[in-house]
């Protein structure tokens, strides 16, 4: 993360933008360590050093907002380098008189005291209007439910109001995205979500790049976004899938190899998966998972994802019937079951999904 930061920092600077924003979510957490505090500190000093007449607006998402009002921000610490603002609890409008411009922030914590209603004006004495907002947009972003990191408060399209503003700069969602002509999530800059495989899969959609930041110029008809990508520390790889029905263990075993042997430059410190689909149980016991093993030490993170074939079972007379799979029937349980106002349900079913996950690769193991 601190690479991906630096490098992509040093791209804006190459830029020289008239304005910096961060749309939400620095840390990944309220308390983040020591280390990340500090080296995030220095890399703002050295932005500001190299381009000291420029704004830098931070605005707060929901990872970088306490639960507790009386709680102060870590964010509010970078507000000691001259010319950095920080938007962290309310709406919040910085007008820049020679630039002719205004930012309005929408943070995080502004959506949760609402539930995602704020509706700001845009300032009307000045010539470009920018929005800043850290959220979830209602059923405009496929896989937002994977892509995006649950607890971000889900806002109506409309509530936008594209239409009003010049731009706007939205946070949460962690692959590059328009949802409207002038309103774009910029992603993340590094894979930080559960499912990193679904970003890569999201990202070769769109063709646009995996991970970096936008360049937007603000035109008298329209903007032009461009993408910049920033080097990925480490490789995230998904393994050709294999599909094992009718295959025996040893099979299996030589496809696993092949495919980790095939990987250009190896697996070593990088992060993989491989999919293997319709591995009965019986089978997935006698697979060699002492290789298994051997692949998770060389690789910083090796994920074996081993499939079961669909149960079927007979329902009524004679007729074939689908049974609902365990996952399937955790998400329905937790999707109707009464919870305290305080817990998020989409995070509670991502959590129920995680530890089946884990154990059936424990399972898989043993």
């Amino acid at each position: 993360m601190a690479r991906a930061f630096r490098s992509a920092l040093d791209g804006v600077i190459e830029a020289k933008p008239d304005v910096i924003v961060l749309a939400g979510d620095v840390f990944d957490s309220v308390r983040p360590p020591n280390p990340a505090i500090l080296d995030a500190f220095n890399q703002f000093r050295r932005l500001r050093g190299a381009l000291p007449q420029v704004p830098v607006i931070i605005l707060a998402g929901d990872h970088d907002t306490p639960r507790s009002i009386e709680t102060g921000t870590i964010l509010k610490l970078f507000e000691a380098i001259p010319n950095t603002h920080v938007m962290s609890r309310e709406v919040q409008t910085l007008e820049f008189e020679a630039l002719e411009l205004a930012v309005t922030g929408v943070p995080a914590a502004a959506l949760l005291a609402t539930g995602g209603g704020v509706r700001v004006a845009p300032v009307k004495h000045v010539r470009w209007n920018v929005r800043v907002q850290h959220s979830r947009i209602a059923g405009m972003l496929p896989g937002d439910d994977v892509v995006a990191e649950h607890g971000g408060v889900l806002v109506e399209p409309g509530d936008l109001q594209a239409e009003r503003w010049n731009y706007i700069a939205l946070g949460h969602y962690h692959v590059a995205q328009a949802v409207r002509p002038n309103a774009w999530f910029s992603g993340a800059l590094e894979y930080v979500t559960r499912n990193p495989w679904r970003e890569i899969a999201e990202g070769d959609r769109t063709r646009r790049g995996h991970k970096g930041w936008l360049l937007v110029d603000l035109q008298k008809d329209g903007v032009d976004v461009a993408f910049h990508a920033v080097p990925l520390a480490r490789k995230h790889m998904d393994l050709e899938p294999i599909h094992a029905q009718g295959l025996e263990a040893e099979d299996i075993d030589r496809l696993i190899a092949k495919r980790v042997d095939g990987v250009k430059g190896g697996i070593d410190e990088q992060v993989v998966r491989q999919l293997v689909y319709d591995v009965p149980r019986h089978i997935l016991r006698d697979l060699n998972h002492a290789k298994i093993r051997e692949y998770k030490t060389r690789a910083l993170h090796f994920r074996f994802d081993p499939r079961r074939p669909e149960p079927v079972r007979q329902v009524g007379i004679g007729v074939p019937g689908r049974r609902q799979t365990l996952p399937e029937l955790l998400d329905e349980y937790l999707a109707n079951r009464p919870l305290p106002a305080d817990v998020d349900r989409d995070a509670l079913i991502s959590l129920g999904r995680k530890y089946l996950n884990e154990v059936e690769s424990d399972i898989a193991e043993t």
